[in-house]
Parts: structure tokens; C-alpha cells; sequence
């Protein structure tokens, strides 16, 4: 769901300057410490890195999301800018980053080692 014309959301990403893909060890924070979470998946077939799902997840839930619908419809309105700051990949030149679908996004947060993700947050929490 589009953010209301009230919202401060759309102020604050138009500020996003577009830049390359980011990478954990471009911003020290929370982005690296979601790295560290061990990832649920296997190696073949996975289209978003963990640490960029965990990432969308966090600020649609930041922005009011309250399921994994809302969080995959949050992406998926996400604006390009924000997909690639925080660790989008492009698979089709000219066209920016793709959100993860919505089960995609449910079988991580569902699989996730919930205590590692604590143990990741809590770290950053504690910096």
C-alpha cells in the first residue's frame, strides 16, 4: 500500500541519493549484522540475498506493516533507490532491483533461525 500523501516516508527516500548496489560491509550497522544470520535456504535457486529480504522486512515493518502480505506489498512499492541501498541485485539491465515475492519473503521470515536474528539484532542494538 502507497504511503499517504501525510507520510514523511516519501520525503525521506526522494532524499536517498541512487548509488551502486550496497553490500553489508558498505554500512556498518544493521545491514552487517543481518549478514550474520545463518541462511535457512540452499545455495541453488536463490534470487535475493538474505541480508536484503531481512532488510525489506524490517522497514516495511518499521512503516507499519503488520504481515507478510503487507511486508511483500511494502517491497514491492518500494522505490528502486531503496532496493539497491540495501543490497537488491538486478537481474535485467536498465530496470532496477525486484522486491522479493510475497512467499519468497514468508518461507524466509518462516524458516529464519529466530535466535540467530535475535543474537544479530541484539549486536547492533548493543553498538
Amino acid at each position: 500500500m502507497p504511503a499517504s500523501s501525510s507520510s514523511l516516508i516519501s520525503v525521506g527516500l526522494g532524499q536517498l541519493p541512487c548509488v551502486a548496489p550496497a553490500s553489508p560491509a558498505d554500512h556498518p550497522g544493521l545491514l552487517v549484522r543481518l549478514a550474520t544470520a545463518p541462511d535457512p535456504r540452499r545455495a541453488r535457486g536463490r534470487l535475493h540475498p538474505l541480508v536484503f529480504v531481512l532488510a525489506l522486512a524490517a522497514c516495511a515493518v518499521l512503516a507499519g506493516a503488520t504481515s507478510v502480505v503487507a511486508i511483500a506489498e511494502w517491497a514491492a512499492d518500494a522505490p528502486p533507490e531503496l532496493l539497491t541501498r540495501l543490497g537488491g541485485t538486478c537481474r535485467e539491465p536498465d530496470t532496477g532491483p525486484a522486491a522479493p515475492a510475497e512467499g519468497t519473503v514468508r518461507r524466509i521470515l518462516q524458516r529464519i533461525d529466530g535466535d540467530a536474528l535475535d543474537t544479530a539484532i541484539g549486536a547492533w542494538l548493543a553498538a
